[in-house]
């Protein structure tokens, strides 16, 4: 599923530390990815009201495992931004995100990061791994791309859960780290909107 959108605002807070210096003496800038998703609410979508368990970490790519924003340059080169920094880093701030804009679209209890507290009885589990997070050279767009796969507790069959494909582009009005730190916020909103609505779909009895 393909999807693209402008920022509806710069959902994160840049913190300015002037005990921490870059290699050009100028102060580290420091990156969070807020709690709450981008842009309006949008309707529950509970789809079979079945319970999910977000397995386990997010995969990212090794060059996002790091506190440095990268962006793309020339034809394969990802070139960090010195001096700009996550507070917390992707591979932790990705999962716990993820799971809570998905229970916000499914609603209350429907949605738990592994391990689920005893006594929930976990019906669906999900598992993400995502291959792109990354703006092109011109900063023009952030590109995500991601794997998933929702596997069925309720069935004893043996056959492993299909691959789902989510394609998510978020528009860059402007070239400034503070809107491509929020891009990545909007594009991890926008990729639990593509899994919840993808897997209701998918769920649909046929007619």
């Amino acid at each position: 599923m393909k999807r693209r959108a402008t920022l509806a605002g710069l959902c994160l807070a840049p913190w300015v530390l002037a005990g921490c210096a870059s290699s050009n003496n100028e102060p580290t800038r420091w990156y969070e990815l807020r709690a709450d998703p981008p842009g309006p609410e949008v309707p529950l979508q509970p789809g079979d009201g079945s319970i999910w368990e977000l397995v386990g970490t997010v995969r990212l790519p090794g060059a996002l495992d790091r506190d440095t924003l990268v962006v793309a340059s020339g034809a394969a080169t990802l070139l960090p931004l010195a001096g700009h920094r996550w507070a917390e880093p992707l591979r932790d701030s990705i999962p716990r995100l993820l799971a809570a804009d998905l229970a916000r679209l499914r609603g209350a209890g429907r949605v738990w990061r592994s391990p689920v507290p005893t006594g929930v009885a976990v019906q669906r589990r999900l598992r993400v791994e995502i291959d792109t997070l990354v703006a092109d050279a011109g900063r023009r767009s952030l590109h995500l791309k991601a794997r998933w796969w929702l596997s069925d507790e309720r069935t004893s069959a043996a056959a492993a859960p299909e691959t789902r494909m989510a394609d998510v582009q978020v528009a860059l009005p402007d070239s400034s780290v503070d809107t491509l730190a929020a891009a990545h916020r909007q594009a991890i909103w926008q990729l639990a909107q593509s899994i919840v609505v993808t897997s209701a779909s998918a769920g649909r009895p046929s007619r």
